[in-house]
């Protein structure tokens, strides 16, 4: 068994607690990690605040050659970063290697946009009083960056957040879930053989009370979080003056039209769905389906949802393995009984073994069921027909969520009225909303956020503006 330990302002410490990580799979310990409190948190604070205007000033060829070694370890490093995040989270090992290599794209983009950070040149004599000066707008780095980061995906969002505080010269401290560290842990290591000035940068597994610090401490100058509504709003609350980015999630809606090609539109909407286990902020969780196709749909959606493989995540055909907990089994579980017993129709699927459960087709349901209104986080989708495009929107905005939308459809009309009406962060035509590339403007609006991820985006939400006004005459 491994032992890992918090990279504390540039140097892995141990400390006097630690806790087991397991394969959700297996139940086996994978590792003994090493829990960082307040003492080692207030090491990494003091440790950041000595580097911030060496970060500041570190010239951008510099900082691209950084990111650029951190890409190129990474992919010698791809196999171990793969098999860990596998295993720590039970993620199909399929999928687990295309998050690191989606992490490792997120480093590229960071690397070529710290080349091109914002400034603007202002021309001030648009009225007399401005005659004979001119304006610079320049942008600098916000400060000490507080990252918070989830299990379901936590290599990649964890770059989301150390990526753009390095491009943008901020130092940050990043508490990874407590179930799911490794990853972030390795990571950690990797940028630690870089020439990135100690101090940037620390990963501290925490206990729930110092972690809270992050939020609560007037020393950050931005905590970006992304996890549950509920906790995410809460520490919005808490956390003063500093700037916050929240990701928080959805229930994520799909109009299919009788205009789409049904064979690419049902294999989508099956990936949007089931891939990892549903455990995805952006999981195809209502699918709204044209009344003249909808029983051809549910048919093919049927047939190709019961043709995937459960089982090992380490295995390289399973497409469905265990949730991250039999916790979160379980509730997943009640809310399908729950939905049954209040008249919804099972289609397939709907049981659990242990910490898996069945990828889950359900229909005739209503508006407040759980498996609708709330965030399921699970292999669970809900199907239900309509008959006008309008009414189909509708549904899809009928809730306290707004991440993404994906709507299938030929017609430019339908395009256009969806991009207008929908209220989210983003509209997919002809994929489903489970569809990310790293560099595009991530985030939603209502219960599932507050500003947004995205390398460049990320940025500029580490930046200052600053104006600078030259006098001429």
């Amino acid at each position: 068994m491994e032992r890992y330990s918090p990279y504390i302002g540039g140097k892995f410490k141990t400390t006097n607690k630690t806790f087991f990580v397991s394969n959700p799979f297996s139940n086996e310990v994978l590792a003994e990690v090493y829990l960082a409190g307040k003492a080692e948190l207030e090491e990494t604070i003091i440790s950041a605040q000595k580097i911030e205007d060496g970060l500041r000033y570190l010239p951008s060829y510099k900082k691209y050659s950084i990111l650029m070694d951190i890409v190129q370890k990474m992919k010698e490093q791809r196999d171990l970063l793969g098999k860990t995040l596998c295993l720590e989270t039970a993620k199909p090992i399929k999928h687990a290697f295309s998050e690191v290599d989606r992490a490792i794209q997120t480093f590229i983009v960071a690397a070529e946009e710290c080349k091109r950070l914002p400034s603007e040149h202002i021309q001030i004599d648009w009225t007399p009083a401005g005659e004979g000066k001119e304006g610079v707008v320049k942008y600098f780095p916000v400060g000490l960056i507080a990252g918070i980061s989830p299990f379901n995906f936590p290599l990649n969002l964890t770059a989301h957040k150390l990526a753009p505080a390095i491009a943008a010269g901020c130092p940050i401290i990043l508490k990874p879930a407590r179930s799911t560290p490794l990853s972030a842990l390795l990571l950690a290591k990797i940028i630690d053989s870089t020439e990135l000035p100690k101090g940037s940068l620390s990963i501290l597994p925490m206990d729930r009370e110092s972690g809270n610090q992050l939020v609560t401490d007037e020393r950050f100058a931005l905590l970006t979080f992304t996890g549950s509504p509920h906790v995410g709003w809460k520490m919005k609350n808490q956390a003063g003056k500093k700037r916050v980015v929240l990701e928080l999630g959805g229930n994520a809606g799909v109009i299919v039209t009788e205009t789409a090609d049904l064979d690419k539109v049902v294999q989508k909407c099956v990936n949007g769905a089931f891939s990892y286990s549903g455990q995805v902020c952006i999981h195809t969780q209502r699918i709204y389906i044209h009344q003249s196709i909808f029983d051809h749909f549910t048919k093919k959606f049927v047939e190709i949802t019961s043709l995937l493989k459960q089982g090992d995540p380490l295995d390289s055909d399973t497409d469905i393995s265990s949730m991250i907990d039999e916790e979160n089994a379980i509730r997943v579980e009640a809310w399908i009984n729950e939905a049954i017993k209040d008249g919804a129709k099972l289609v397939y699927g709907g049981k659990r073994n242990g910490s898996l459960v069945e990828p889950t087709i359900i229909t005739n349901t209503k508006k407040e069921m759980k498996i609708c209104s709330l965030e399921v986080f699970g292999p669970v989708v809900v199907i239900e027909p309509y008959t006008d495009f309008q009414n189909a929107t509708d549904e899809i905005n009928n809730t306290e969520f707004g991440l993404q939308a994906g709507v299938f459809t030929n017609s430019i009309n339908e395009q256009n009225y969806a991009f207008n009406e929908l209220k989210v962060g983003g509209v997919i035509i002809n994929d489903v909303p489970t569809f990310r590339v790293d560099h595009m403007p991530y985030g939603g609006i209502k219960d599932s956020g507050f500003g947004r991820e995205g390398v460049k985006y990320a940025i500029y939400d580490m930046l200052e503006p600053k104006l600078l006004i030259r006098n001429y005459i």
